[in-house]
């Protein structure tokens, strides 16, 4: 059986991000095209469908790290902020984007409210598993010394 751990990050997450575009519950609020993605970050992010790939990769850190909450999140998507000639200091993500993000995926059903953060669902956990799978098809036609792994 496949898993989320069994394939590149990368792949697994633009595969992920392609079927969250077709449902309907995931969609970018309209803030999402003049944010930044945390204090350590100048710009917003180039990408236009940056918001699917976000919710992505919020998914398969939930999948590996849950149960996790906001705050965690927010350390998992923050970086090093420039402070000039000082030296760089630890900021965090964007807690909107992270909150936003798991509550859209908790109204599509693939993530659940636990007492303390969130886990995956079932759903979402099968979904994971069989995109899983394809991609290591994909890397297994396209690397055929793999297919004994």
């Amino acid at each position: 059986m496949t898993t989320v751990y069994d394939v590149p990050a990368a792949e697994l997450i633009a595969k992920v991000a392609e079927k969250l575009k077709e449902n309907d519950k995931v969609t970018p609020p309209e803030w999402a095209a003049y944010v930044k993605t945390g204090a350590h970050k100048e710009l917003p992010p180039i990408d236009n469908l940056w918001w699917y790939t976000r919710c992505a990769a919020v998914l398969r850190t939930v999948y590996t790290k849950g149960p996790i909450g906001v705050e965690r999140m927010r350390s998992v998507y923050g970086g090093k902020k420039d402070k000039g000639s000082s030296p760089f200091e630890k900021a965090k993500g964007s807690g909107s984007i992270a909150r936003t993000s798991l509550k859209q995926l908790e109204k599509a059903g693939l993530v659940r409210t636990m007492k303390r953060g969130r886990v995956v669902s079932p759903q979402g956990q099968s979904m994971l598993d069989n995109l899983a799978y394809e991609v290591k098809q994909d890397l297994v036609e396209s690397i055929p010394g793999l297919s004994k792994y």
